[in-house]
């Protein structure tokens, strides 16, 4: 059956990628609305009340995604030794760096990526433009003017790991290394501690086990995830004039490729994953924010209030380029495929966001 899937989806994969990947995004789009899904209001949850239920969801999103795609790569759907995650290029101070810079910058842009690009589908103008000022910034920390900077400061100090016989990044393979052990047998046995961990921190908590609309996010975001990998796994072809790349959700860079396409539509052939899934989401907020009737055109409150945006916006771009990725492109899409850099990333993007709310909370007694 899959065999079958993978053929029908390899004749027309621009169609099937572009109407799945836009599903899949508006699913995400629809979830992160009717659920309040949030990174960076996880972080002021527990600062500001103690209430970890929906940093919960964050971390229960991605255990589903390990989930998922240990499961996609069990059933030959897909190796996800081939995504960006996974590359040998070990560039650890880029994931501390980055993860630091996005999420001091989520906290002053007023939630991450996507979250902005949900609220701007139900109407908010402020996100729309932190989305704008994101993808500007992520273009010029990847190839523009910020480019040669980043590359002067993170490459001396990659380590590329195939110097050291590892063909990944990947935990387990890390593990075999560092022991000698079987690499089938570290790969579980990471598999197991890092799944152990996540749920039982998650579930040993009666407030959020009791709550099912935390529950119901983190698996529903979970699963938009593994989607994600099981659609762009089926429709690999190395042998395609344009191959589709093994990809799942994130937000930071496509957010750039978004306005690309806008701006060169005529020079591609059809949108991209990336770019469908950014739509997708920013449709699934529309779609959320009208049947739910809070659907309402919001700006700016000040000046203040688009300085303290638009900083963040432009840190994000920067950050979430630098990190590889944001607050579900690297802590749940990179952390399924059990990348160590990805976890580094996650860790510092919530450090980032602590140190973040408390320079914003700062400023407003200062204000005050």
């Amino acid at each position: 059956m899959i065999d079958a899937l993978r053929e029908l989806i390899i004749e027309s994969p621009a169609l099937y990628v572009g109407f799945g990947g836009l599903m899949i995004g508006v699913t995400f789009g629809y979830i992160v609305f009717r659920t309040n899904f949030c990174t960076m209001g996880s972080i002021s949850d527990i600062i500001n009340f103690g209430d970890y239920r929906r940093f919960r969801s964050w971390l229960l999103a991605t255990a589903t995604a390990i989930i998922g795609a240990t499961v996609i790569e069990m059933t030959g759907i897909a190796d996800l030794s081939g995504s960006i995650y996974l590359t040998p290029n070990f560039n650890w101070l880029g994931n501390i760096a980055g993860g630091l810079i996005f999420g001091f910058g989520m906290v002053f842009a007023g939630g991450c990526t996507s979250k902005n690009l949900v609220r701007a589908g139900g109407g908010d103008l402020r996100s729309l433009m932190v989305l704008i000022v994101v993808g500007i910034f992520g273009y010029m920390t990847i190839g523009g003017l910020l480019g040669p900077l980043r590359v002067a400061i993170f490459s001396p100090v990659t380590v590329n790991l195939a110097e050291y016989g590892l063909e990944s990044q990947r935990s387990g393979d890390i593990l075999a290394a560092m022991t000698g052990l079987n690499l089938t047998l570290a790969r579980n046995i990471v598999l197991v501690v890092v799944l152990a961990a996540y749920l039982g921190f998650i579930f040993k908590d009666k407030g959020f086990r009791t709550s099912p609309v935390h529950v119901i996010a983190g698996v529903g975001i979970g699963l938009c995830v593994t989607a994600g990998w099981f659609l762009t796994g089926l429709a690999l072809d190395d042998f395609a004039d344009v191959p589709i790349q093994l990809a799942s959700l994130t937000y930071v860079r496509p957010s750039g490729d978004t306005l690309d396409y806008f701006m060169r539509f005529t020079a591609y052939s059809a949108p991209s994953f990336a770019v469908v899934t950014t739509l997708g989401a920013h449709l699934g907020g529309f779609i959320g924010a009208v049947i739910h009737g809070k659907f309402a055109i919001a700006t700016f409150a000040d000046a203040k209030d688009t300085r303290r945006n638009l900083f963040g916006a432009a840190l994000m771009g920067i950050g979430g380029v630098i990190a590889l990725g944001c607050t579900v492109g690297q802590a749940i899409s990179g952390a399924s495929t059990m990348a160590l850099g990805s976890y580094i990333a996650s860790v510092f993007i919530v450090l980032g966001g602590i140190a973040g709310m408390k320079v914003f909370e700062f400023q407003l007694m200062r204000e005050a």
